[in-house]
């Protein structure tokens, strides 16, 4: 997944003088950092020097000069042109952008009440600033007449897809509203602004509520022994005697595959399941209010159900092609599906289980029955990948296909000490990027995995204005004189996310809001989930995996098995991701004001992708951020669409080489450098020689021969 916090528009230009401050601000001894030019390389945030009290007046200065580069651009007596008008814009807001770019960033991976706070106050005046833009009936003016004068002109394919996204944009956003409406714009986009914020604020804040403290030892039965050390120290660390387990990714995903006590598997379930439904931090009447909201701006615009609005701008271009996706997955995988629950179920009663599965058994049995039948878990493979030796190795996977390198630069400032930045060169010596790479949980940092950027890639006076890119993920943290060391699925993650990065480092557009990862949401993780394949290769594994105390090699047999395990449970892993497709497309395809039960909505939108017993008290929806707190509302099922289209591109490496550099230099070329300067189905036939085929994914999954 990529953090899509602030989707920028605009280039990043740092030559500010610190004089431009003083106007607006009142002296003091320190100086605000966003107001003076960056002496840092490559020009990078002075996160050392960066205070939280900084944000609320660089934001407010920012959102000032746009407002006046805007008036300028109306003002300008000059009949409207694609330069001075559409580029203009484009190039408009260098020092908001570049603040929410930190800030928003910051929110997810460093957060604190006070940033909070900050976010909460600001949220309101950011959503007006927009409106003032997108609902500024002269500029929209200046920008359809250039829209309808360069129908016929000699625009290139990047130039026309800036135009006609600016001018959707506008239209998307109320421009052909009347002044009433416009006005009802305005207000729910406000409100539905700081739904979304007060929706991510209440799944942290109940994410870090919830412990289970163990302080009597027979109940870590079954736990490995990296898993009881990490507890441990996590308790040390809150002051507290025991072993404390959270709702962070690698304590709970552990905890739930080796624990053998049942009734706190079950426990700690309710609480990763319970997250903001109910309580204190309850997002119920949240999510009631950004679906109604949502709903409402959609008909304000002319579309029946937000659904509509969305897809319009996606690959899938329509909720019927959606749902036939997710159709004909279902009929493909959910017969594997329901045979793999069966088969779960009778492997748990010939091990002692006198009851019927329920979803906090499902990974303990799951792990149990993959042992048996593959001889594989998280214990044999972790000792073989060991974090830094990983990082390596996906480094250099990225020379071997791009020929790019990656170089420590210790002068770089990060903003907490677990984070390491890179410079990035391609393989003539070029800069291409700065790498921030962020990889241990911790107290304010959310949970999942994510790349994101601090500044994106674009030209200015033909100069290579290039990104800083930041990968974020939560590896358990390495244990007393233990390295940290990765499950295979956090191999796949790292793999995942580095995709991501990626697409943004070998971004080569003109234009900032085309660059790298800004593409249709449908095919931003088609890159990403591409390289989760090399995790499978044996001549990937060979270079890298040797155990972390003996530097013996990964045994042949243990990447057979890898190999062999690599479909094991994909039917109902397929079936668990359609769910969540369902249940995001239900929300966002409402007609009527939603007043339901949050809970009760959600077991029948996706019933027909469940084959596990619902629990009673549980509810996802309050916790989806993905669709609530993110960019993938009416969008959840680009998922399995990208995972057909990576399974075709791979299909493509299998035949003629995972390693083969010029196959590697034309998708980068064809794919990753073009970002969305084209239409995503233009660049996939540029590279694939077609239309993408379903069949790739379902010989790799097994459901076809």
């Amino acid at each position: 997944m990529f953090l899509d916090t602030i989707k920028a528009r605009i280039p990043f230009v740092l030559l500010i003088a610190q004089t431009l401050a003083t106007n607006t601000m009142a002296q003091t001894e320190h100086t605000n950092p966003f107001f003076v030019e960056y002496s840092t390389p490559h020009q990078t945030h002075p996160f050392d020097k960066i205070k939280n009290e900084d944000f609320l007046p660089a934001m407010r200065e920012g959102m000032k000069r746009q407002k006046a580069e805007v008036d300028s651009i109306v003002a300008n007596p000059e009949k409207p042109t694609f330069q001075n008008t559409i580029v203009a814009l484009e190039n408009s807001g260098e020092l908001l952008n570049r603040v929410q770019l930190c800030f928003y960033n910051l929110m997810s991976a460093e957060n604190n009440e006070e940033l909070e706070k900050i976010a909460v106050e600001i949220a309101p005046e950011e959503t007006e600033h927009s409106n003032y833009i997108s609902l500024n009936e002269k500029l929209f003016e200046r920008v359809k007449q250039v829209y309808e004068d360069c129908k016929k002109a000699n625009l290139d394919v990047e130039d026309r897809m800036l135009l006609e996204n600016t001018y959707k944009g506008f239209v998307r956003s109320g421009a052909n509203l009347n002044e009433a409406d416009k006005e009802k714009y305005r207000e729910m986009s406000k409100k539905l602004s700081l739904a979304c914020l007060t929706f991510g604020q209440n799944v942290l804040k109940a994410t870090n509520d919830f412990e289970l403290l163990i302080t009597d030892k027979s109940d870590l039965s079954g736990l490995p022994e990296d898993v009881c050390m990490a507890a441990k120290e996590r308790a040390e660390a809150k002051g507290k005697l025991g072993w404390l387990f959270d709702l962070s990714y690698p304590s709970y995903s552990a905890f739930m595959k080796f624990s053998d006590r049942r009734e706190l598997r079950q426990k700690l379930y309710m609480g990763y399941n319970t997250k903001a439904y109910g309580g204190k931090f309850d997002n119920q009447e949240v999510v009631k209010e950004i679906v109604n909201l949502r709903r409402q701006i959609a008909n304000l615009l002319g579309y029946k159900r937000f659904a509509d609005y969305v897809l319009e701008n996606r690959m899938a271009e329509n909720p019927g092609n959606v749902y036939d996706l997710l159709d004909k997955l279902l009929d493909g995988y959910k017969p594997f599906a329901k045979k793999e629950v069966a088969e779960l179920q009778s492997f748990a009663k010939e091990n002692g289980a006198d009851f019927d599965l329920q979803p906090w058994d499902w990974s303990f049995y799951s792990r149990k029955l993959k042992e048996k039948k593959y001889d594989i878990n998280d214990s044999i493979v972790k000792p073989y990948l060991e974090l830094e030796k990983v990082k390596k190795a996906v480094f250099g996977l990225a020379t071997s296909l791009y020929g790019i390198t990656f170089r420590k630069n210790s002068e770089i400032p990060v903003y907490h000490k677990d984070v390491e930045a890179f410079d990035v060169y391609d393989a003539d010596g070029t800069f291409l990027a700065v790498l921030y790479t962020d990889f241990h949980p911790r107290a304010g940092k959310r949970n999942g995995a994510w790349m994101t950027e601090y500044k994106m890639q674009w030209m200015e006076n033909g100069v290579d204005s290039r990104p800083h890119i930041s990968l974020v993920m939560n590896f358990s943290r390495p244990v007393g004189d233990k390295p940290a060391l990765l499950t295979f699925d956090e191999l796949t993650t790292f793999l995942h996310e580095f995709g991501h990065s990626l697409h943004g480092m070998l971004a080569k557009g003109k234009y900032a809001s085309l660059s790298g990862t800004n593409v249709k949401r449908d095919f931003v993780e088609m890159p990403s989930q591409l390289m989760e394949n090399w995790a499978y290769e044996k001549e990937f594994l060979d270079g890298f995996a040797v155990h972390y105390q003996t530097g013996e090699k990964i045994p042949q047999q243990i990447i057979d098995n890898i190999r062999a395990s690599q479909n094991f449970n994909t039917g109902y892993a397929c079936l668990r991701q359609l769910s969540f497709g369902y249940l995001d497309m239900a929300w966002h395809m409402q007609t009527e004001e939603f007043k339901g039960d949050v809970a009760a909505f959600e077991r029948k939108a996706w019933s027909k992708a469940i084959v596990l017993p619902e629990v009673d008290g549980t509810c996802m929806s309050v916790e989806f951020s993905h669709i609530f707190d993110g960019g993938y509302a009416a969008g959840y099922y680009g998922y399995k669409w990208a995972e057909v289209l990576d399974a075709d591109v791979f299909s493509v490496f299998k035949k003629n080489g995972i390693f083969n550099r010029e196959l590697a230099e034309k998708f980068r070329r064809e794919v990753l450098e073009k970002g969305g300067s084209e239409h995503p189905m233009a660049l996939y036939k540029k590279f694939m020689g077609r239309k993408p085929k379903t069949d790739a994914l379902l010989r790799r999954n097994g459901i076809i021969k």
